[in-house]
């Protein structure tokens, strides 16, 4: 169909990946800082970490975005849950339960938000060809920079000065403006695909049913016994696996059966192939069936464990320094136009240079992140005191020092998003672009599962520095896997 734009691609591509970045930064950054200085210990802190869960999964239904409606009609309707959330969230902050409910609002808002992100992924592939979504790859970052630091400056600002109440409400304005927007002004870049009760009807055989019910059976099991009184014995006996949650056991699942899917893949593909109306089989197969597979699902795994060990914790490690009523301004004047610089270089070098020569220098100073947090906090652990409760007044010194760290963080940040974007959409197939692009960015979101849970419990025990210092560390395997990635030559 002939593709008619009610606003330039500068104008939705803007506005789409404001609206992706913005509900993304408030579950998985904003809460932190929210629930920090609401006195929440460290360790459940990083439990936080596990609102990612949605983002690790997503792969399992990206392909009926794919196959039901259109990508307008699902991100308006996420938009709208999404909008609904905030305003409950807005709502039951000042009042005693307030941590509680925002706790199982995010995690549900995590869902409606990964949904949300397949489909914009997938518009933004629908409606571009490959040299323009090249072209516009840093402008699209740019824009999902300037959420993250509208949510750290905003409504943070916001939060520890007026109440989180008005900060989430403020929130909800800003998110509405762009929903309104949308549902105005977004036009449709594809046909109508099968409608959501014909993809029902077709879906609900029992077949499928049956696959689902030991799915489910499998995941409460496993719920079951991490409940059981034999669970809490393993867990005396062993040490390690106190910091073993359901989340993780669930993703260790999804591991084992990549592993399984990449030794078996030639006999099932055969197999699945043959199911025509199977979406999901062939969304999924067509994934791993691919030169260097092992080493291109291996990249995508580790890439980012060290961001969010480091992120995860970030947050935290200003309100300990007594400084959150200076995080706003630092994120909006230092912050923002770092990360916009960021990102448009970024996307400027990728396609000046190519990205096989631009991936590993920009993925190293993305990661160099860590070691100058790491001396930020060796430097000022005088300052440090748990909750900023306390805590000596660091002088303007230290603080101008800590608003170059956080510019350097955002520029170099800008500059590793635009690769790892760009990354993911060359290894998508054009057949299967949403479901693709969301099981690329869900492997990629599962080390950072891990890594964040565990940011938590080395920050508590050993300290800020250790934790930023060992985040490096974890980004290394990624770096060496780069030579020879076969997506880079393509």
């Amino acid at each position: 169909m002939k593709k008619r734009y009610h606003v330039p691609p500068a104008v939705w591509a803007f506005t789409t990946y404001f609206a992706e970045g913005f509900p993304f930064t408030l579950i998985r950054t904003v809460s932190s800082v929210f629930f920090r200085d609401m006195r929440v210990p460290l360790e459940n802190i990083g439990l936080t970490s596990l609102f990612g869960l949605p983002w690790i999964l997503k792969f399992l239904w990206a392909p009926q975005v794919d196959a039901v409606a259109t990508k307008r009609r699902w991100i308006l309707s996420m938009q709208g849950m999404l909008l609904i959330m905030v305003v409950l969230t807005a709502l039951f902050a000042p009042m005693a339960f307030g941590v509680r409910a925002a706790a199982l609002l995010f995690f549900i808002g995590s869902i409606l938000a990964a949904t949300h992100d397949i489909a914009i992924d997938g518009y933004y592939m629908e409606a571009l060809d490959k040299d323009a979504q090249a072209r516009w790859v840093g402008y699209r970052v740019m824009a999902y920079r300037i959420a993250m630091m509208t949510g750290t400056g905003v409504v943070v600002t916001l939060g520890t000065t007026i109440g989180w109440g008005k900060a989430f409400a403020a929130a909800a304005v800003i998110f509405g403006a762009f929903y309104i927007f949308h549902l105005f002004f977004l036009a449709e870049v594809e046909q109508p695909k099968a409608s959501a009760t014909s993809w029902i009807a077709s879906t609900a055989k029992p077949r499928n049913l049956g696959m689902v019910a030991i799915l489910a059976g499998i995941i409460l099991g496993i719920r079951a016994f991490l409940q059981s009184s034999s669970w809490e014995v393993l867990r005396i006996r062993f040490p390690l696996l106190k910091r073993m949650y359901f989340s993780h056991w669930i993703a260790l699942l999804l591991l084992t059966a990549l592993i399984l899917l990449g030794i078996f893949r030639r006999s099932l593909k055969q197999r699945l192939l043959a199911e025509e109306e199977s979406n999901f089989s062939r969304a999924f197969i067509s994934f791993m069936d691919r030169r260097g597979a092992g080493r291109i699902l291996a990249f995508i795994i580790l890439m980012r464990t060290g961001e969010w060990a480091l992120s995860t914790m970030v947050a935290p490690f200003v309100v300990d320094l007594g400084i959150k009523v200076h995080y706003g301004w630092i994120s909006a004047w230092v912050g923002l136009p770092a990360s916009i610089a960021g990102a448009l270089a970024g996307g400027w070098a990728i396609s000046r240079f190519g990205l096989k020569r631009v991936i590993w220098p920009f993925l190293l100073a993305q990661n160099l992140t860590n070691l100058v947090y790491m001396g930020a906090a060796l430097h000022l652990a005088p300052y440090i005191s748990a909750g900023g409760v306390d805590s000596a007044w660091m002088g303007t010194g230290n603080l101008g020092l800590f608003a170059g760290i956080h510019g350097f963080d955002q520029l170099a940040g800008g500059l590793g998003t635009a690769v790892l974007m760009t990354f993911l959409m060359r290894i998508c197939n054009p057949r299967f672009k949403a479901a693709h692009y969301a099981i690329g960015s869900g492997l990629m979101n599962l080390g950072g599962l891990f890594a964040g849970v565990m940011s938590g419990f080395i920050a508590g025990w050993l300290g800020y520095s250790w934790l930023f210092g060992f985040s490096f560390i974890l980004s290394i395997p990624a770096m060496l896997l780069i030579p020879g990635l076969p997506a880079l030559d393509e």
